[in-house]
């Protein structure tokens, strides 16, 4: 049972108000299922958008933020908890370690990255905890074209391309996470290898 998702998007807001719309509707989503986001802890973006949504439907909310992001970054002064950590890996593996599932909404390079890493970490056998992308107005679709073609092209087997879950409306994320991943062969490693 997911009660805790983590999600990953842009520090920016964009220029879609469709991409807006669509993380204040995530987390009144979540604040309505009692699912608590765990996320990168600013203020501003589609990441403060998000946490303010599940913020002021009564909902919980973790931050994490390196220390040193406090000078470009402004945490969020209203989040459950903000839990300071000394580096971005260490961001990034707490909130891997503190969520049931992920979901990215759209962003840029860190958006991207992080989602790569958490798909990657179930690849490696780290975690079986589903992730999704949120396709909306198709931002994600060069992604899921370049995952098909590295099937096509040998570099990801079938099993592994399925990792990477795509919806394209908030109202079908939640039955996306339902089902952790299955066994993926290859190798195995412990969280702590991370």
């Amino acid at each position: 049972m997911v009660k805790t998702i983590c999600v990953y998007c842009g520090s920016r807001e964009g220029s879609s108000p469709a991409i807006r719309e669509a993380a204040f509707e995530l987390g009144a989503l979540m604040a309505k299922e009692n699912i608590r986001l765990v996320y990168g802890g600013g203020s501003v973006g589609i990441m403060g958008i998000v946490a303010d949504s599940v913020l002021d439907h009564g909902g919980e909310v973790i931050g994490v933020i390196p220390k040193g992001l406090f000078r470009t970054e402004k945490g969020h002064q209203r989040v459950t908890q903000l839990i300071e950590v000394a580096s971005m890996h260490e961001r990034k593996a707490r909130m891997a370690k503190e969520a049931d599932a992920f979901v990215a909404l759209p962003g840029g390079l860190g958006t991207l990255e992080e989602l790569a890493e958490i798909a990657t970490w179930a690849q490696l056998g780290i975690h079986n905890k589903p992730v999704a992308v949120v396709n909306i107005e198709n931002f994600w679709i060069p992604l899921l074209q370049f995952l098909d073609q590295a099937v096509s092209f040998g570099f990801l087997d079938p099993e592994k391309r399925a990792i990477v879950r795509d919806v394209d409306s908030v109202a079908a994320v939640l039955q996306a996470l339902q089902e952790p991943l299955g066994p993926i062969s290859g190798p195995s490693l412990r969280p702590s290898d991370i």
